[in-house]
């Protein structure tokens, strides 16, 4: 008897606990109280305040975690170009993710796929997404084959794609964005695919699915406390933040990659490379005396000598060549340069933030159809967004433009505009010349976009991730790819 009643006390006391076990998890994860009002979180009885704690957000495809800090940002190179654009200033970026390689040409095949399927009756949209793939031919150099071949033949599926513009890439971003959440959505049960029902403007975005314009088919909507169902919220944490071009100074930093260059806070060896050293072999015992990037080694030396020429390839290379940085990025020296979100000018290290530099905010508000009092989506089947208006702006004491691409480099406060009233008005002294709104303008324009890390055609110099250059954001070249970038949100565990 004695036995079997410490037997049941035994077997009692492991039930208490492992009630006890579960409230206290329940309370870790579900149950949480309010610490403003008390009250229980994620429960119909208070009201049914959703709240979910521990969010941690996930890795899209082809993304490599980039940890934010400070580093000096600027020309680590003598200035030989005498451009002074670029001057040394310390600077510190966020954590964010950027792909471990520039995109591809079957990255960009996939993305024309699915242009043709969509919007097969709109041939443009198509057209216009296509790369110039004539950027390869030259007036006294024979590249046919790779005008031919370069985009679509298998070979060169893995090398990175050019002849894309700064345009083209933005909307190559925008278009992976909507694939992505589109598949997490179809992964979570939520969405079921759908791709015979999707054709021109009805075909998902995020946008249009977080305001409801896409319904899509749906398989298991979210379940709200009170039984009633519902789409997934952009508050759920279920779908990611864009896919965009990255910032110059996001691209540089990720580039110098020195975390193993770093100690405690104190960064041992600045870098001008991606690698340690001020050269462009690599010093290990295995792989002594080979090169570290794909660039032109010397006049009329694309590739160097056979059978020994390591540099890889007389023009592009696949993607994954080279040792990738501390970083994990492959090629951010060398290969194809890559477009990043900027806007040019040459003052702009006089400018920009300290935290979080960029030249090239516009900032904008959907477009509020008056007829259905709905967002207004165009005939790609994404919102319309249209500048923020004087009567937006009045009340902001942070930002009084909604175009901010001239601010303090060419707006009414730091210096002359071409539509200034002085410029209009004909001049009433004898022989004063006033120039016409024509004569003012140059190269870098409010279209001048900036790309950086040097390619199979340029020189030592340029592969050094302080050097920047700039080119009209609807041209495109045979050296000039890109990779995508995405914001981190939050927290993330070590």
């Amino acid at each position: 008897m004695k036995v079997k009643s410490i037997s049941l006390l035994f077997i009692s006391t492991l039930i208490l606990l492992s009630l006890n076990s579960c409230s206290w998890l329940h309370g870790l994860f579900g149950g949480k109280n309010s610490s403003t009002t008390g009250w229980k979180y994620n429960s119909k009885d208070n009201g049914g305040f959703v709240y979910k704690d521990n969010y941690e957000q996930p890795t899209g495809p082809g993304l490599v975690y980039i940890p934010g800090g400070t580093f000096v940002m600027g020309q680590t190179l003598e200035d030989v170009m005498k451009v002074n654009n670029n001057r040394p200033r310390r600077v510190t970026v966020a954590s964010f993710y950027m792909d471990e390689t520039e995109v591809r040409n079957i990255d960009y095949l996939e993305y024309l796929y699915w242009l043709r399927r969509v919007f097969d009756k709109q041939n443009d949209v198509y057209h216009k997404a296509l790369p110039d793939t004539l950027v390869w031919r030259s007036a006294l150099s024979y590249n046919e084959p790779l005008v031919r071949n370069y985009l679509r033949f298998k070979a060169y599926a893995q090398y990175p794609v050019v002849g894309v513009s700064w345009e083209q890439a933005s909307q190559y971003c925008k278009w992976r964005t909507d694939r992505v959440n589109e598949q997490i959505l179809i992964d979570k049960g939520i969405l079921k695919h759908s791709p015979d029902t999707q054709k021109g403007s009805n075909n998902f975005t995020t946008d249009t699915y977080l305001t409801g314009l896409y319904k899509g088919e749906v398989k298991n909507n979210v379940k709200n406390l009170d039984g009633s169902e519902r789409a997934v919220n952009w508050s759920d944490g279920v779908l990611l933040p864009s896919y965009r071009l990255p910032t110059e100074a996001e691209w540089e930093y990720a580039a110098y990659g020195l975390v193993g260059n770093t100690t405690e806070e104190r960064i041992m060896n600045k870098r001008v490379f991606p690698w340690d050293g001020s050269w462009v072999r690599d010093a290990s015992r295995k792989h002594r005396g080979e090169f570290l990037a794909n660039f032109v080694r010397g006049k009329g030396d694309y590739s160097g000598v056979a059978p020994s020429n390591n540099d890889g390839g007389v023009q592009t290379v696949d993607v994954h060549s080279y040792k990738p940085n501390d970083f994990g990025l492959y090629c951010m020296a060398g290969n194809v340069n890559e477009w990043v979100s900027d806007v040019y000018r040459q003052a702009s290290f006089d400018d920009v933030s300290e935290v979080n530099p960029y030249r090239g905010n516009v900032f904008k508000k959907v477009v509020i159809d008056p007829t259905t009092k709905e967002p207004k989506k165009d005939s790609l089947g994404r919102l319309v967004y249209t500048l923020q208006t004087k009567e937006d702006l009045k009340n902001r004491k942070n930002y009084r433009m909604a175009d901010n691409r001239d601010y303090i480099d060419g707006d009414f406060k730091s210096t002359i505009n071409a539509n200034s009233s002085w410029l209009q008005k004909p001049s009433k002294k004898k022989n004063m010349y006033n120039p016409s709104a024509k004569e003012l303008t140059s190269l870098v324009s409010n279209t001048a976009r900036v790309y950086k890390g040097g390619s199979w055609k340029d020189r030592v110099f340029w592969l050094s991730p302080g050097s920047r250059r700039f080119l009209d954001q609807k041209r495109a070249t045979d050296d000039i790819g890109f990779r995508c970038a995405m914001s981190h949100v939050g927290k993330r565990s070590k």
